[in-house]
């Protein structure tokens, strides 16, 4: 809440709050706002009729550091301490489509997620797990294809068909362009590679969700609440324009479109923010897209805490914020939720802050009576007025970026990412010049904080990873592996789905950097300017 003047306030969005709401205040309620009923058209009240009465949010830890037996080890430590789904983060040069020992990697094995260089790797991550009861969901965009087959290939190691495995790719790779950097090839290739894994899933993976349309990056790089919505919406409108031109129907994709938004401190303003997007989105896909089945007209989205808001000073505190922002996700609806660690601001989080992390969502859960009713806060007139006015600026973006020709001509006119870059600098300045409040930063601030213990690199385990992919390169079939290479090459110069050529590579154990490099050489690499 920003301190606008001696007796305003205002959202992060900048929306004027007034000191009291009366039902006057929503008057401008047209029909086409109609609360209606929860798992009904337009869906502001959640997607699913019982919402919690019925099943509680997946409680979706992330996690990934260092080499694949150790993210292993953290996966079934959170399993056993409750956790009902696996959230799998994946180092920069897995991101970036490199291998641990390529030379720019040095430095960054296992650093901010697990190294996963091979089918080998991917065997060592997901043993003992079974794939044929756990959803996975995997943050992974530029190489998101790779990691999905390697996913599936190890899947039918243990038995399980791919219609039967569950879970979700990130995939959004436009959203890289805008707010986060992991890109490797041209927006319009790169676009090409995502709907080639919608039709490729439609057919082999019918109920893995092939996109996590993230607004959760672009928050993090200092939008707003409304920027939030519009752009990670404007991103949904051209993935489904795509798979369009593409030539596959609306009603077999849509209803695999998953979104991924960012709980911030807001509480407010985040849970109206998560309506008016199910609502704008529901609107979009049946009004624009003339979508049939209500399915596809369903927002369904994973939530985690805002990381940017957590403190290096005082990081207990950090408890406390993740507390109300995963409060604000499950007032709003979500459909799933990773809490942060309390230490993130330091390093990658011990197990101590990983355990407190999931016990605050199981005490929100199963504690505070939140999940008892449907949409609790239906009806309040600030809530359903602040989620109109997000929903009426959130619509004044997507109509400009319409007029611009879409989100790809959007983002190579670096539009979003000049909002962004606004808004980020305004957010900044209010707490230099003491505007808005971050408790044990610019006010509340104690000497001598005592930092809490933090988590240990494992410089050893690295190096193994890198020993591990070298050995690999002599000892598997290298004709097996050039063949296929040259297979998706070609496939790459034509118009075929490059899932296909891909997993026969990945199989013979090509490696996902020696994939992206016979990408980069046919598509080229994304330069911005």
């Amino acid at each position: 809440m920003a301190l606008v003047g001696p007796n305003e306030r205002a959202t992060d969005s900048g929306i004027e709050v007034q000191p009291v709401y009366h039902s006057q205040d929503l008057t401008d309620f047209s029909e086409t706002r109609d609360l209606g009923e929860p798992g009904e058209y337009p869906f502001t009240r959640g997607v699913y009729g019982t919402m919690y009465r019925g099943r509680l949010w997946t409680m979706r830890q992330y996690a990934g550091f260092g080499t694949a037996e150790e993210t292993n080890e953290r996966f079934r430590f959170l399993r056993a301490a409750g956790q009902t789904g696996l959230s799998c983060a994946f180092d920069l040069p897995t991101q970036m489509g490199f291998d641990s020992d390529h030379a720019r990697a040095e430095g960054e094995v296992g650093r901010v997620g697990v190294a996963i260089s091979s089918l080998e790797d991917m065997r060592l991550l997901l043993a003992q797990l079974p794939l044929g009861e756990v959803t996975t969901s995997m943050t992974i965009n530029a190489t998101a294809s790779t990691l999905l087959l390697l996913y599936q290939l190890v899947g039918e190691e243990q038995g399980v068909a791919g219609n039967q495995l569950r879970g979700t790719i990130q995939n959004d790779i436009l959203k890289e362009y805008i707010a986060r950097g992991t890109y490797i090839y041209p927006p319009r290739p790169s676009m090409r590679l995502i709907v080639d894994t919608f039709a490729y899933c439609e057919k082999e993976m019918p109920n893995w969700n092939t996109i996590s349309i993230s607004g959760y990056h672009i928050r993090e790089a200092g939008s707003t609440a409304v920027q939030e919505v519009a752009f990670t919406l404007a991103d949904g409108i051209a993935y489904v324009e795509a798979a369009l031109g593409a030539g596959l129907a609306v009603d077999d994709f849509a209803p695999r479109l998953s979104f991924f938004f960012n709980a911030h401190n807001n509480l407010f303003e985040e849970i109206a923010k998560y309506r008016a997007a199910r609502r704008l989105w529901a609107k979009i896909m049946r009004e624009r897209f003339k979508a049939q089945k209500p399915v596809s007209w369903m927002l369904r989205f994973h939530t985690q805490t805002a990381g940017s808001t957590l403190t290096a000073q005082q990081p207990e505190n950090n408890l406390i914020r993740v507390t109300l922002q995963a409060l604000a996700a499950a007032l709003g609806g979500t459909q799933s939720l990773h809490t942060n660690s309390f230490d993130e601001a330091l390093g990658l989080p011990t197990e101590h802050a990983v355990r407190l992390a999931l016990r605050t969502q199981q005490v929100i859960g199963y504690e505070t009576g939140i999940a008892d009713t449907v949409d609790p806060l239906a009806g309040s007139y600030f809530v359903e007025t602040l989620t109109t006015q997000i929903e009426d600026r959130a619509q004044v973006y997507l109509d400009a970026i319409d007029e611009m020709g879409g989100a790809v001509a959007a983002i190579e006119a670096s539009y979003p990412q000049r909002e962004i870059e606004n808004a980020a600098y305004d957010y900044a300045r209010s707490i230099d010049d003491g505007a808005r409040i971050i408790v044990g930063v610019n006010h509340f601030i104690d000497e001598g904080d005592v930092s809490p213990e933090v988590f240990p690199i494992d410089l050893e385990r690295q190096a193994m990873q890198v020993a591990r992919v070298r050995s690999l390169k002599v000892r598997r079939d290298n004709e097996a592996v050039r063949t296929s290479l040259a297979d998706l090459a070609s496939a790459a110069r034509g118009s075929a789905n490059l899932l296909y050529p891909m997993k026969v590579a990945l199989k013979s154990l090509a490696t996902l950097g020696e994939v992206a490099d016979v990408l980069r050489q046919e598509f080229g690499e994304y330069h911005p300017h």
